[in-house]
Order: C-alpha cells, then sequence, then structure tokens
C-alpha cells in the first residue's frame, strides 16, 4: 500500500505490497536491475528512532556488520536525565542475553535486581485497621524450578540505568552515527531503496529503513500502514517506594478491581510499582499530597514489607492498545512500539521490542551473507512471519487477561481464583509459563540464545 501523497514527497511508485505484507516477488527484478547500476547509500540501514528499541537494534545490526544510521527526535541531556522516566522494566532472561551478547552486560549488571519469584494473585483493599495485600489463593513461580544455568525468572532496571548503558554502547561503535536532535519528515522510496528527508533538509538514502519511532510512528504512517486498537480507560501511575523489610528478590502482580497493581523488586530495599487506575482517580492520586498517596498506596500494597515511603516523582502514563496491521512495506520494517503496544500486563511491552530488534537483526545478517542487501523481500518477510503471532498473540493475552481479572463479577472471581490455584498445582502448566515469560520458549534468535551475530 502507497503512503499518501503529503507523506511520500515526489516519490517513485511504492514496490507491490498485498495487504497481508507480502511483497510481490516480480519486484526481485526491478531491485537487481537498480542495485546493479550502482546506487549510491549513506548506510545499510537507516534507523528512525533511537530510544531503547531503537538503539539496541543500531548495536545489533553494528554486530552483524551493517552499517547503521540513527535519526532520533530526542535531547540526549534530557532523556539521560533521571527525572525523564519513572519507570523500571522487568526484562526477562532472553532479552537480558542479548544485551549481555551485545557488550553491555557489565554495566547492566552493576544496576540489576535478579527476580528469583514471582507471585501473581487477586489482590484485596485494607479497611479500618485491616492492611490490604494478595489473597490466600495464588499463583506462585520459582527460579529453582526452572533449573537452567541459574538464570533469574527476569531482571528488573530502571530506565534510567538502560538509557544510560545503550547510550554508552552506541558511542562507543563509531561506525554507527547517531543524528539528533532529529526527525523524518519524508520519505520516497524506489525498487532499490529508502531516501529519508530530515527536518535540516539533509536527504539520506539506505536500502533499508526501519521505523522505531514509537506509537506515534511518523514511517508507519508515511508509508501507509494502519493500525488497529482501542484506549484504555486507565491510566498507569508508576513510582519508585522504599520499604523497610526486603523483598526477597521477589515480584508481585495483584488483580484489583480497578486493574492490575505491581509490585516490582529494586535494588536495595526499594520496588517499583506500577498501579493502574481509572483516569479520573489516576489524575487525583498524581496530583494527592505524598502522605495521603502513601495511605491509599498501603490499602493496596498491604504491610508485608513495612512501612512505605517515595522515593522520587510519581509518573502517569495512559494506557491503550495499538497493533499495526502489518510490520513491513517495501524497503521498510517496523519494529518495537511502531509495530505494537500492548497491555503493561506481565511487563512485555519491552520485551517484545526487544525480540523484534534480534529477529530483524539477524534477518539482515543472513540476507547480506549470501550477498543480498538488507532491505530484501526475502529478509522482509522472513522477520514478519518470525515476529507476527508472536506480538500479536501476547497482546491478545494480555486483553483477555485485563478483563478477566479485572472486574469484581463473583462467578469470574471465584473461577480466576480457582483457576490460579490449579495452575500452581499443576508443576508442568506452571514451568511453561515460567519460560514462556522468560522468552525463552519457540524459535529464539541467535541474540536471544546469548549467541553473537558477528562473523
Amino acid at each position: 500500500m502507497c503512503g499518501a501523497a503529503w507523506t511520500l514527497k515526489k516519490a517513485a511508485p511504492c514496490l507491490p505490497l498485498a495487504r497481508s505484507g507480502r511483497i510481490d516477488p516480480s519486484a526481485h527484478a526491478a531491485l537487481s536491475f537498480a542495485m546493479s547500476n550502482g546506487r549510491g547509500f549513506d548506510a545499510d540501514v537507516i534507523l528512525s528512532g533511537g530510544g531503547l528499541v531503537g538503539q539496541t537494534l543500531a548495536l545489533a545490526l553494528d554486530q552483524a556488520g551493517a552499517s547503521v544510521i540513527v535519526v532520533d527526535a530526542s535531547k540526549p541531556a534530557e532523556t539521560l536525565a533521571a527525572s525523564f522516566d519513572g519507570r523500571a522494566f522487568a526484562i526477562a532472561f532472553a532479552s537480558y542475553r542479548m544485551w549481555r551478547a551485545l557488550g553491555l552486560g557489565d554495566e547492566l549488571d552493576a544496576v540489576a535486581q535478579p527476580i528469583e519469584q514471582i507471585m501473581v494473585t487477586d489482590g484485596k483493599l485494607g479497611d479500618g485497621g485491616r492492611r490490604g495485600g494478595p489473597s490466600l489463593l495464588h499463583l506462585h513461580f520459582d527460579r529453582a524450578e526452572l533449573n537452567e544455568d541459574g538464570e533469574p525468572l527476569g531482571l528488573m532496571l530502571e530506565a534510567r540505568h538502560v538509557r544510560r548503558a545503550l547510550d554508552n554502547g552506541v558511542k562507543a561503535r563509531p561506525s554507527i552515527k547517531m543524528i539528533q536532535p532529529m526527525s523524518v519528515s519524508a520519505i520516497e522510496r524506489d525498487p532499490a531503496g529508502a531516501t529519508v528527508t530530515l527536518t535540516d533538509g539533509k536527504r539520506l538514502r539506505a536500502p533499508l529503513l526501519v521505523g522505531a519511532d514509537g506509537r506515534r510512528s511518523f514511517v508507519r504512517g508515511a508509508v501507509g500502514i494502519r493500525t488497529i486498537g482501542w484506549d484504555y480507560p486507565v491510566t498507569a501511575i508508576v513510582a519508585t517506594i522504599a520499604h523497610d523489610k526486603p523483598h526477597g528478590a521477589v515480584a508481585h502482580e495483584f488483580f484489583l478491581p480497578n486493574g492490575p497493581f505491581a509490585i516490582l523488586p529494586l535494588t536495595g530495599n526499594r520496588s517499583n510499582i506500577v498501579w493502574a487506575e481509572p483516569r479520573a482517580a489516576a489524575d487525583a492520586l498524581l496530583k494527592m499530597n505524598e502522605a495521603d498517596f502513601l495511605a491509599e498506596l498501603g490499602r493496596r500494597f498491604g504491610d508485608f514489607l513495612g512501612e512505605l515511603s517515595l522515593e522520587g516523582p510519581r509518573f502517569g502514563y495512559p494506557l491503550s492498545l495499538q497493533l499495526a496491521e502489518r510490520m513491513i512495506d517495501a524497503r521498510v520494517a517496523l519494529a518495537g512500539d511502531s509495530a505494537h503496544g500492548i497491555h503493561p500486563l506481565a511487563g512485555q511491552g519491552l520485551n517484545l521490542g526487544l525480540k523484534d530488534c534480534a529477529a530483524l537483526a539477524e534477518c539482515v545478517a543472513d540476507a547480506m551473507s549470501v550477498g543480498l542487501d538488507p532491505g530484501d523481500v526475502s529478509a522482509l518477510e522472513r522477520y514478519q512471519r518470525w515476529r507476527r503471532f508472536d506480538n500479536v498473540s501476547m497482546a491478545l493475552g494480555m486483553e483477555f487477561f485485563d478483563k478477566l481479572f479485572s472486574n469484581e463479577i463473583r462467578p469470574l472471581r471465584a473461577a480466576r481464583r480457582l483457576g490460579l490455584a490449579a495452575v500452581n498445582a499443576a508443576g508442568p502448566a506452571r514451568r511453561f509459563f515460567m519460560k514462556y515469560a522468560g522468552g525463552g520458549a519457540g524459535d529464539l534468535p541467535k541474540l536471544l540464545r546469548g549467541e553473537s551475530l558477528a562473523a
């Protein structure tokens, strides 16, 4: 599907692309002709977007031997500030293997908090002198049960630490060219490659353009890839909490009537909370003074970790679901939030984007190893086949669990509690969920197995 005229200024006709995202094989002949005439390229791959996914992908492509230019609208001084992003990420052990394989292990190991156990339960609110917290029926995941190379179920990393490690990693590779703050303002494509115009008027050309520019992706819109999805009527409140007692490397997920409430362990006696509430209630909570906020927090948190205090500001993130109809177009691929934005339940959003990085980098590396260019139709189609089902199934799965658990309908409440207890009693089912959540299930790209893409 060709992009709209206002985004593809003076563009050559798009390569044939069916609604399914499958590129017409007849484009191969035109591509071979164009390449044989020596079109000049500035890089093998241009990345629009230099966030967590964009920089990870740049490192992976660089390791695979591809030259990369990253165009990013943000200002490093702002994104690297501690106050920029209050989130912390639950990183699957497979995703963490990739960061280690890309050379970030030493820096991240120093600030990562392993997750050794996960408790999933219905939650309850405290009232009067009775404190809230988890209910008795629960689902308990324990790393010791997997017994696989001593890896934890996942690792908690504060966003500020991840941004700093990625920034240092990219700076250590002069073959990666970062252009920021800068944005892509127009895209033109022909059978041989994609040409982007930047907001300062400069033009760059490469065989492959990757949109890693977030949910409001300019690249996705410019090439005519539509999205499906909807807003959730809730906001996620995110904050870092200090507590008196140690968390024991246990992550908690409570399901409350208004939405999930997660307590995620950080280094020291600290945890990151992700607390979903209806928009109006969330706005009020974000504006409360600290004492009142902690009182409301305690009703949900319970007293099992002792007294609570705020460490740093509170952040609010409106939630929505968004899926691109396809992940590729002629000479274009999408990765991360440009392709999929899901409910934060289970903390899988960033992990899906990191899986995209591993798969796309390997598809590009394999194409180049047999003499094809990075944007070859076969590489793009392989990438979409590899990632599309996992992204859609995870998004729909999180939607199902959110609807099942975030309500107080009595029959459903009884059924879900019994379901949690039943899965908890079934060892094989419990181990499958642990492996799937850790990113260790299915056909894994090399980087997710901890292997390098370097020749």
